[in-house]
């Protein structure tokens, strides 16, 4: 299927990438505008406009997608202000599709980053909340969710080279079994899948909606358990 209006990232697109990573400087982009406008800008709002109708009809639960800056395409000034790394513009292009009425990382949903010479797409919520920790903690100790966690991280592991992401803690919270038989999930404190690599042929043409469309569709169990244990679509 064609998607209408998005006719793929061009090299011209990696090759401004590329170039703002060696020339991150306020002088450099704004002498460039236009190439950000053209290269950047209008295939990342293209690529959003024709995938968002096909996550709608094709991924269950209520997945949302605003063809907006500050909607489902990041902003590609980078907040500076508690950072060491004082550098004005992120060199890729992030989007970010949410599921359910809230659209921030407090709702499970699908992200894409698009960097010179590498892509990642996935699914899940990066980080939970300190309420949606205890939440996400009483799922896994959960007999039928837990299990149910269970059956859908295999079925995504088995569906492809996805990464379970989400283990930060070196051991297990207070209060909970460290020999708990689901006790490896207690060190999450996010949940996401994630597919990672080279940039495919597919994303300098229309079929790279398709491409995108196949990975999130096999990443989508995640979604579904998340939505069910938070009430998010």
């Amino acid at each position: 299927m064609k998607a209408m209006g998005f006719e793929g990232f061009s090299d011209e697109t990696f090759e401004f990438l590329a170039e703002l990573t060696a020339n991150n400087e306020k002088s450099w982009f704004e002498a460039n505008r236009k190439r950000y406008e053209s290269r950047y800008l209008a295939p990342a709002l293209a690529f959003i406009e024709a995938i968002g109708p096909r996550l709608q009809a094709e991924l269950p639960g209520e997945v949302k997608y605003e063809p907006r800056v500050n909607g489902s395409l990041f902003r590609i000034n980078r907040d500076v202000r508690f950072s060491k790394d004082k550098t004005p513009y992120k060199n890729h292009i992030d989007m970010w599709f949410w599921q359910g009425e809230r659209k921030g990382w407090e709702s499970p949903g699908y992200y894409m980053r698009l960097l010179p010479g590498h892509l990642l797409l996935g699914a899940g919520m990066h980080s939970f909340s300190k309420e949606g920790l205890e939440v996400f903690r009483k799922a896994v100790i959960d007999k039928a969710q837990g299990e149910a966690l269970e059956a859908t991280l295999a079925s995504v592991r088995a569906a492809g080279p996805y990464d379970i992401g989400g283990e930060s803690r070196k051991t297990v919270p207070r209060g909970f079994d460290s020999n708990h038989p689901r006790a490896d999930y207690l060190l999450f404190e996010g949940l996401t899948g994630g597919f990672e690599g080279e940039i495919p042929a597919e994303a300098g043409g229309p079929e790279f909606v398709d491409f995108c469309l196949t990975h999130f569709k096999a990443l989508s169990p995640i979604n579904t358990w998340l939505s069910s244990v938070f009430g998010a679509g």
